[in-house]
Order: structure tokens, then C-alpha cells, then sequence
């Protein structure tokens, strides 16, 4: 067969053969695979063959084939089938033949709640009696009879229906980056528990629409025994969240599937014209609020460093539109002590693909305002990561350990040693202590609430200009999520309309018209960092 007609044959199966391997798998990673051999095994065949008269039989058969080949591959390497249930080697599913009754029973256990599944599994399996499961599950006998009844009345319900796969069975989606708001706990942030593709899928299966765990997994494409723990799992630590009828929701923020590149221009031209207005009238406040700050230290001794730290401070934090609203719910309490908000970009689509910018514009991404505290040493810092300084890794590379070091180094408690190799080696790789020794990070004398006290705040009268603006706008972005998200969006996009994005064009408007020098190298390691201490370094 021709190469161009086979092309044509694998591009229109292609949603098939993954569809059929997601029905085997139970899992994203083994059904890519399977489906990768399976569209192999299909090509090639198809390639040496002319005439075929039966193409979709063949194609099947294929692919029969090729599964039967996986699974003895898996159990040969692992013991275990894709299912982890145990179940003969030549018992197949095939597409061409109706289900083995056997089989369809066990699928259909397997989307039984656990308590269920367990009470059939050792009545109809083990035949053990009422009695003795009531005392291995821990419920009373009735309790288990009606668990019984309900399993039946469900099998028989799934016997006559047909088991379809959701959109995030066969179009499952990838996080492109992870980002939280809070203390992380000690197993780091959203990532620990969304990085696994499954997990978050099993998220966003209920964030437009609340789901049963047997929703859930009739969504994902999977049985309930493949996911049950890893739904419990996720309840624990606040990522779903039960609402009425058994069902869940979550409060994880999931960027929206379209945007309005109208709409996002729009918003950007309003925060450059606020900010050239803050440019010239709110950071001459700032600076004269801190000229009586004279205990610091800066490396290279440029005060304009600070004051543009205290400029970007007063705008990202002290600017903000008021916008009064509950947002307790967004914040997920792990088991681990994490306290914090979760966000997750996924690919979105503009829903106005034909609109064209008109403006040319620089990344005005930040990674938010990061502060650092010490359970040893009178330190704190307070730090922004943006495309102004040199600092790479954001949050997840900026350790409280880090200012312990350069603590110990500034009040001589180490030295450049073969004993502190592993702290001078840090501080090195941060650029906290340069080659010959010099620290690198500004430093201010005293606590940091009442530096950042002396910051004015930006007037009502100056926030009420825009703040009907900032609403209407955060109310058409709210239109693309769901109900239970809007109250977040709406607050984010009011709040956050005068916040590091516009504090980002003040700094670009302050470099380009000479107010401020450009960073030098050397000043970019600390430029929006500040380390407040009662020591300080030896002038430099």
C-alpha cells in the first residue's frame, strides 16, 4: 500500500486506537504507549500489504494483537496486569465480539465505591459470611446487607448500559506550570500533588462540573478501583472538596481554555497609562519617604537601588484596588502544614484568534512577593523575581537557609573554609557572595514593617479612578470560569489591576527616561531584594 494512503488510514484511526488503548491501560502513560506500538505495528503492516478487504477487522486484529503482546510483556517484567487485578493471560477483551460475561461483572465491580466492592469481593469471591465482613469493614451487619443490595441493583444498571469515556479520558490535560500563594508545607507546593497527570485530571474532571467519584472515573475513561485512593488523597489535602450529593468541586484555579486577546490588550493599555501617572506622581513620594533610611548597605553603594525596591514594593502591594470578598475557600490545608492558593496553566486558545495586537511588549511576569524568615537569626527578606534582575529558580530556589548563611558570614560565625564548604558553595551559586568575598545582597538595618511602613499607600481618590474599570473588566474575565471560581477571579483582577504588572512598567518607564540608572550586573542579583538584619557588611 501506498505511503500517502496509509498516512491518510493511521491520521482518521488515530482517536480509535487511543481510545482502545485508554480502555486497556487505566492509566495516561501506558495507554500513550500502547497506542505508540500499536500505530506502529498498524503502519507497518499496512505498508507491505496491497489488498485488504476487511480494513477495520484488520486494523482490530492488529491491534488485539499488539495489547496481547504488551500484557505479556508487562506481566513478564512486572507480575502484575494493566488492571493490577489478576486475571488469565488470554483473557481479552475484543472488539469485534460481544464482552465475556465474567469480564463485564468484574468492569463493573471495579466501579463500585470501595466499601462495595469490598462487601461483593468477599460474600461472592471468598464466601465469607455477613457476619464476618461486617467485623473486617467495621459496620454494622445491616449496613453491610444494603451495601450488598445497592452493589446489585448497580451492576445490574451497568450491565445494561455502555461504559463511554469522557473528554479527559481521550483528551486528558497537561499543566504547563504550577504556581501557589501561601506557605507550601513541607512537600513543597501544588506540585507534589498535581504533578501526576492522573491527579490532575481527576481535579479538573470536577471543576466545571461537580462529580460522584463514579463520575469521576466514567469521565477519566477508568475504573473507580484505579483511582479511589488517589480521590481520598487529594480530599485530604483540600484539592477536592464534597458538596451535596456525594458529589465534588474544586477551588484549584485552572487558567481559563479561551481568553479575549481584545479584551487582555485593553487592560494592558489602561495599566501603561496608570503607570506612567505613577511614575510621576507616586514614586517621588516614595523616595522622599525613605531618605531618612540610612543604615543599609549596598553593594556597589547605589541608593537608587533601594529606592527602586521600596518604588516596586508601594506599587505591588500598597496600590491595590479594594475588592471585598471571602476567599477562605481557595485556600487548600495539606496534612503537610501547607496553607496556600493553587494555580494551574493549561493551554488556552484566544476565542478572537483574528484580533491583532497593537502593541509590542516585554514579559511582565513576576513570581509575587516572596519573604524569608529565620527561626535562628534576626533576619527576614523580601524579594520580587522579575526580567529586572538575575536571580533564576523563583520561589522554589529562594531558601530561608540561604540568609542563615549570609548571617553567619556577615557576623563572622563562618569562613571561607573547608568546614563551611557547603555554605560558602551556596552562597556562591546564589551570587549572594561574590569570588572575592563581597556580599552582593542589600541589607537594611532594622525590621522590615517599619521600613516598609515609611511606603505611602496610593490615595483612594487615585484607585476610585479606575476602579469601575478594573470591575467591569474582572466581570467579563469571570464569564470564562466557573461559578464557584468568580469570586477569585473577580478579586484577583480588581485587586491585582495596580499590583507587579503595572509596578514592572514604572520600573521600564523610570530606566528609560534616566530617573533611575540602568542595573549594572552586579546590582541585578539584588535588584528588588532586600535582607533587613542587625548587622550589616564592612563598606565596600
Amino acid at each position: 500500500m501506498e505511503k500517502q494512503c496509509v498516512d491518510q488510514i493511521i491520521t482518521e484511526y488515530m482517536p480509535k486506537l487511543y481510545g482502545f488503548s485508554i480502555k486497556k491501560s487505566f492509566s495516561y502513560e501506558e495507554a500513550e504507549e500502547l497506542c505508540s506500538d500499536i500505530i506502529h505495528e498498524v503502519y507497518i503492516s499496512l505498508l507491505q500489504t496491497e489488498d485488504i478487504f476487511n480494513l477495520e477487522g484488520y486494523i482490530w486484529r492488529i491491534s488485539e494483537h499488539t495489547y496481547s503482546k504488551y500484557v505479556s510483556h508487562k506481566k513478564k517484567h512486572l507480575g502484575v496486569s494493566l488492571d493490577q487485578i489478576q486475571l488469565a493471560f488470554w483473557d481479552r477483551y475484543s472488539v469485534e465480539m460481544p464482552e465475556d460475561e465474567s469480564k463485564r461483572l468484574r468492569r463493573e465491580i471495579a466501579f463500585l465505591t470501595e466499601k462495595r466492592r469490598l462487601a461483593v469481593f468477599y460474600f461472592y469471591y471468598e464466601n465469607q459470611s455477613i457476619a464476618w465482613i461486617a467485623n473486617e469493614l467495621h459496620l454494622p451487619v445491616g449496613t453491610v446487607k444494603w451495601h450488598l443490595n445497592q452493589a446489585r441493583m448497580e451492576l445490574k444498571e451497568g450491565f445494561s448500559m455502555e461504559r463511554k469515556i469522557g473528554k479527559l479520558g481521550l483528551s486528558p490535560i497537561k499543566a504547563c506550570n504550577y504556581g501557589h500563594n501561601g506557605n507550601p508545607g513541607s512537600n513543597s507546593g501544588p506540585e507534589f500533588y498535581l504533578g501526576d497527570p492522573l491527579n490532575l485530571n481527576i481535579v479538573y474532571s470536577v471543576y466545571h462540573t461537580p462529580r460522584t467519584k463514579e463520575g469521576i472515573a466514567e469521565e477519566l475513561g477508568v475504573t473507580l478501583v484505579f483511582i479511589e485512593d488517589k480521590i481520598n488523597f487529594l480530599e485530604e489535602n483540600g484539592f477536592l472538596v464534597k458538596t451535596t450529593g456525594n458529589r465534588y468541586t474544586t477551588y484549584v484555579h485552572f487558567s481559563a481554555e479561551t481568553y479575549s486577546r481584545e479584551l487582555e490588550e485593553k487592560r494592558i493599555k489602561l495599566q501603561l497609562s496608570i503607570a506612567e501617572t505613577l511614575a510621576s506622581e507616586y514614586v517621588p513620594l516614595v523616595r522622599a519617604a525613605i531618605q531618612d533610611v540610612k543604615n543599609v548597605y549596598i553593594p556597589g553603594g547605589n541608593r537608587e537601588l533601594l529606592e527602586a525596591a521600596a518604588v516596586f514594593y508601594g506599587i505591588s502591594e500598597k496600590c491595590g484596588i479594594s475588592c471585598s470578598r471571602n476567599l477562605s475557600k481557595y485556600v487548600m490545608k495539606t496534612t503537610a502544614g501547607g496553607k496556600f492558593s493553587t494555580y494551574i496553566n493549561i493551554d488556552s486558545k484566544p476565542s478572537d484568534p483574528d484580533y491583532q495586537w497593537t502593541l509590542s511588549l516585554p514579559s511582565y511576569h513576576a513570581c509575587g512577593s516572596m519573604t524569608r524568615g529565620s527561626d535562628k537569626y534576626p533576619v527576614f527578606s523580601w524579594s520580587i523575581d522579575t526580567r529586572l534582575d538575575s536571580r533564576t529558580g523563583f520561589w522554589q530556589n529562594n531558601l530561608c537557609s540561604d540568609y542563615d548563611y549570609l548571617y553567619e558570614w556577615i557576623s563572622g560565625a563562618i569562613h571561607d573554609d573547608v568546614a563551611n564548604k557547603e555554605k560558602i558553595n551556596r552562597l556562591r551559586e546564589r551570587r549572594f557572595l561574590g569570588d572575592d568575598n563581597s556580599v552582593n545582597v542589600m541589607m537594611v538595618a532594622g525590621k522590615a514593617e517599619d521600613f516598609f511602613a515609611k511606603v505611602p499607600a496610593l490615595s483612594e481618590e487615585f484607585k476610585q479612578k479606575f476602579a469601575d474599570t478594573a470591575l467591569e473588566m474582572a466581570m467579563q474575565e469571570a464569564k470564562n470560569y466557573p461559578p464557584q471560581m468568580q469570586d477569585l477571579i473577580i478579586s484577583q483582577n480588581v485587586c491585582g489591576f495596580i499590583s507587579t504588572t503595572v509596578a514592572i512598567m514604572v520600573m521600564d518607564i523610570l530606566y528609560e527616561n534616566g530617573t533611575f540608572q540602568p542595573l549594572t550586573e552586579q546590582e541585578k542579583i539584588t535588584a528588588n531584594l532586600i535582607m533587613f538584619t542587625d548587622k550589616l557588611p564592612e563598606k565596600q
